[in-house]
């Protein structure tokens, strides 16, 4: 299952929050918030995909998530290089390295972390 972009926007506050009331969340947003019945409806669809879930005190609701920010990503990743790069990691790393505006050091900081995780197997 997967979120849509607002559902992902709203997702990304969560994991940096890791528990929020509605009001926390709403909070959370840049100008212009969006309407509390937007926030609601996107909870409630949330909760309904096993994404969070919330913890009741009084009528109010704790949300917290289920998914982790890493596992979240770490899938949607493995699903663009299984669809765009023929289940290739060594292809996606190519593009990534040679269409993005990455700098030296960035480049070199891939390299030691791919030199320590050769180092790892």
């Amino acid at each position: 299952m997967q979120l849509t972009k607002t559902e992902e926007e709203l997702m990304n506050h969560l994991w940096k929050l890791e528990k929020a009331f509605m009001k926390d969340l709403l909070e959370a947003y840049p100008e212009p918030k969006p309407a509390t019945t937007t926030v609601a409806t996107l909870l409630k669809r949330m909760t309904d995909k096993k994404f969070i879930s919330y913890e009741l005190f009084g009528n109010s609701r704790e949300y917290f998530p289920l998914v982790k920010k890493k596992d979240y990503f770490s899938k949607h990743v493995n699903s663009l290089i299984k669809t765009f790069f023929n289940d290739s990691a060594s292809q996606f790393a190519s593009f990534f390295t040679k269409e993005t505006d990455l700098t030296k050091e960035e480049l070199e900081d891939l390299r030691n972390i791919i030199d320590k995780e050769l180092k790892n197997k």
